[in-house]
């Protein structure tokens, strides 16, 4: 129990470490291809773009197979290697000579960021299923923490030591990372079994897309991040349009910051709220009151009024993911846990990709205030399913599994 304690806090410090590190670049991500060669301000966007979806592209692919090592090997060398990767990947793009290199570095980092994933799926692993939410919705903090501060971490020491030495700095803290984990971290033995047949990667993928939670649990994920992620690259330019002030990047840092302060300051108590009364009754009453904050956000006419909103839907949304994550850590066999998250995770990401286009389509199309509404039906829809869900009868995964494996032979 005390060894549990201590994994958890260390845990949780290295996901603020590791979810900073993946989003300091953002500040002057434009700034750093800049300097690579005289570039036009089209070339600049577009590289941006590729750049900042890079990481998650091969994130989505790579999150189910470092779950799967992870429940064969142990979840603790998975985790130092995904630091050390990040570390080498981050320490290598300060010393870039074009924007393919940085490319392909980015493209690097995302093989090697399954650290989240893997150390979500180690503590749930480890965690009694009665407070899983409490847990979880706790764990949260460390990386909405380093998500919300990463960036503005990055353009300090940008602006205070130049690109190259922030990315060294930041490649230093993350290893720092990778050693208290491996000295820190205490994890019980793998004992070896030969894993029974039905959990094959094959009949595995089969069964989460026969479990109709599982399943739908994993598209309401995405949903969420869609909705998450399609308004944040249109920010700054929201709040622009909303003040006459010279500080639009303060104050867009801090209309974003609102709603992971919101965010942070409730993750835990929707976790703990969703052990006592059933996690797809909570989700499905934050999923609603969420759109019931996000339409607003369209009509407002002062900055203050936008802040207030991204705050209070910032209390609202922290408990969406740590109860989604709980669910399937309910559903999921104990042998194939870390796949399972890592295919959830996968399907985040996949969320993460989609957000930022489908915003820029429907703001090009509409305007900015249209994101909203876009984003609110995103949300209505994943209540819907949560609702008609609730009405289905129970599966268990297992059985599934079996299932489909006598029926192969």
């Amino acid at each position: 129990m005390k060894n549990m304690k201590s994994n958890f806090a260390i845990i949780l410090i290295a996901n603020f470490i590791v979810a900073a590190s993946a989003t300091m670049i953002m500040p002057f991500l434009s700034l750093y291809i800049g300097t690579l060669g005289d570039f036009s301000e089209d070339y600049v966007q577009t590289w941006a773009g590729l750049i900042f979806a890079a990481t998650f592209i091969t994130a989505l692919l790579m999150s189910p197979i470092w779950g799967r090592i992870a429940d064969k090997y142990g979840y603790k060398p998975i985790m130092i290697i995904n630091c050390f990767g990040i570390a080498i990947s981050i320490f290598l793009m300060g010393y870039v000579q074009n924007v393919e290199q940085f490319f392909v570095l980015r493209l690097g980092m995302g093989v090697v960021t399954g650290f989240i994933p893997t150390s979500i799926a180690f503590i749930s692993k480890h965690t009694q299923k009665e407070i899983a939410g409490k847990t979880l919705g706790t764990l949260q903090m460390g990386s909405v923490g380093g998500t919300l501060f990463g960036p503005v971490i990055g353009g300090m020491m940008a602006d205070a030591v130049g690109f190259q030495y922030t990315f060294t700095i930041t490649a230093i803290a993350i290893t720092v990372a990778a050693i208290i984990i491996i000295f820190g971290i205490h994890e019980p033995a793998i004992i070896r079994k030969k894993k029974s047949s039905i959990y094959s990667r094959k009949n595995v993928l089969w069964a989460i897309f026969h479990h109709r939670l599982i399943l739908n649990i994993m598209l309401v994920t995405t949903l969420i991040q869609i909705g998450n992620f399609s308004i944040q690259p249109l920010l700054s330019l929201y709040v622009s349009q909303l003040t006459s002030s010279q500080e639009v990047a303060l104050l867009a840092g801090v209309t974003f910051s609102a709603a992971g302060l919101g965010n942070i300051a409730f993750a835990r108590f929707w976790g703990k709220l969703s052990d006592h009364h059933g996690y797809e009754k909570v989700l499905s009453f934050l999923l609603i009151v969420s759109v019931l904050f996000i339409i607003p956000q369209a009509f407002v006419t002062e900055l203050w009024q936008l802040i207030f909103l991204r705050f209070l839907f910032g209390i609202v949304s922290g408990g969406l993911i740590p109860i989604t994550t709980a669910l399937i850590r309910r559903e999921a066999p104990i042998e194939v846990q870390g796949e399972m998250m890592g295919y959830n995770q996968s399907f985040r990401f996949l969320g993460n990709i989609l957000g930022p286009v489908l915003g820029g389509i429907v703001a090009s199309a509409g305007g900015i205030h249209s994101v909203f509404y876009t984003t609110g039906l995103l949300f209505a829809l994943a209540f819907i399913v949560m609702y008609l869900l609730q009405k289905l009868p129970d599966q268990q995964m297992n059985d599934l599994l079996r299932e489909n494996q006598l029926a192969q032979k």
